[in-house]
């Protein structure tokens, strides 16, 4: 089940990242050599961008990809570490309790109204409806972790580490660069 959830995450995600860019390269075509375009497109680019980046940021949680800032973490032990990543996962669930409540009232005001967005005949809400389920993805992915970090099951960096991820990359490269050098200059005395 858990499998078939995140391939729906990952299959929705690469949608919504599709459809921009078919939508925005249609409005290139219509425009540059058709002389048109439709009103709607950027509207509708704008509201998929932003679920984009909201599921994004949920789905970075989950993979561990998100950029962290530990240089100031790193200089201390490791029970000091974990306090410093337990904190900092209380404080991204506080943000995201907090903009879910206010994505909660934003949410009701539009659904009351029934407005619809400027360009298209759809009602506010239902583009808007990102921020409930985001903040509320975002939630449910950070308790795991915390309690990860509570339990000390998980290492003390939950982030993506970027410069570590870097130097293994290039030590990769390296030592393949070395071994084709080696491989091309025991060729030539072959010969």
């Amino acid at each position: 089940m858990r499998k078939f959830l995140s391939h729906i995450e990952e299959s929705f995600i690469a949608l919504l990242l599709a459809t921009m860019v078919l939508v925005t390269f249609s409005q290139v075509v219509a425009r540059y050599v058709f002389n048109s375009g439709a009103i709607w497109a950027l509207e509708l680019t704008t509201y998929l961008f932003a679920w984009l980046v909201l599921f994004g940021i949920s789905y970075g949680i989950k993979k561990h990809i998100h950029i962290g800032v530990d240089a100031f973490a790193k200089l201390f032990s490791s029970p000091v570490q974990r306090f410093f990543g337990i904190l900092s996962v209380l404080a991204s669930m506080t943000y995201a309790g907090l903009m879910l409540y206010g994505s909660w009232v934003y949410f009701a005001i539009k659904f009351k109204r029934g407005t619809e967005t400027d360009d298209l005949p759809i009602p506010e809400w239902v583009f808007l409806s990102v921020l409930l389920i985001s903040m509320a993805m975002i939630i449910t992915r950070l308790i795991p972790v915390l309690w990860d970090l509570l339990s000390g099951k998980e290492g003390v960096s939950i982030l993506g580490d970027e410069s570590k991820d870097a130097i293994d990359h290039f030590k990769d490269d390296f030592t393949q660069d070395k071994d084709t050098s080696i491989n091309d200059h025991s060729g030539k005395g072959e010969r």
